[in-house]
């Protein structure tokens, strides 16, 4: 199992326009056939303002699902967009291990 995490730290005063740029983007993937994944708020502490994480069977679909976001326009816009309301974007690949 492979998880992608983004993390959003909102620019100040931006935090519910991030989370309605997470919700629209999630809105074109599942319009692109993709899973939508699921979001997250801060509710207390340091860290981002909006996590959104999705999970995937393998590395292979992984990259599949990347491809197809990369070819749309739609999807290249909404980055666009949500990086005019950031101060600092992360995105990380973790893959589930054996206990």
């Amino acid at each position: 199992m492979i998880v992608e995490i983004t993390n959003y730290y909102a620019r100040a005063g931006q935090a519910e326009a991030v989370l309605a740029q997470r919700r629209h983007a999630s809105d074109v993937r599942a319009r692109l056939g993709l899973p939508a994944g699921r979001i997250f708020t801060k509710l207390e502490g340091a860290g981002p303002d909006v996590r959104w994480e999705c999970a995937f069977e393998t590395r292979a679909a992984y990259d599949a699902d990347m491809a197809r976001r990369a070819a749309s326009s739609e999807f290249a816009d909404t980055r666009k967009t949500m990086h005019t309301l950031l101060e600092k974007f992360e995105r990380h690949l973790q893959q589930e291990v054996a206990p």
